[in-house]
């Protein structure tokens, strides 16, 4: 889906997604669902940066520090 929204950068697509106050809410909530080794006092320092003009996240980054397991799909795009 981010190659046909910007074929030449993908990762900046991932990139602003995963900048989104919504987004991180979201994953936080479907890891803390499907995931019993989901760290969650690491979701809560993202949630509250996230949204921030400085705060970024990368997929690898969400994956290490809170042992996400729901995007490792796109994991690869970093």
């Amino acid at each position: 889906m981010a190659r046909q929204k910007n074929w030449m950068d993908p990762n900046g697509v991932i990139a602003n997604w995963m900048r989104n106050r919504n987004t991180i809410e979201f994953l936080g909530i479907w890891e803390t669902l499907y995931n019993p080794d989901f760290n969650p006092l690491e979701f809560e320092g993202f949630r509250q940066q996230a949204g921030l003009n400085a705060f970024t996240l990368s997929p690898s980054r969400w994956i290490e520090s809170t042992n996400a397991i729901g995007i490792k799909g796109i994991s690869l795009c970093q």
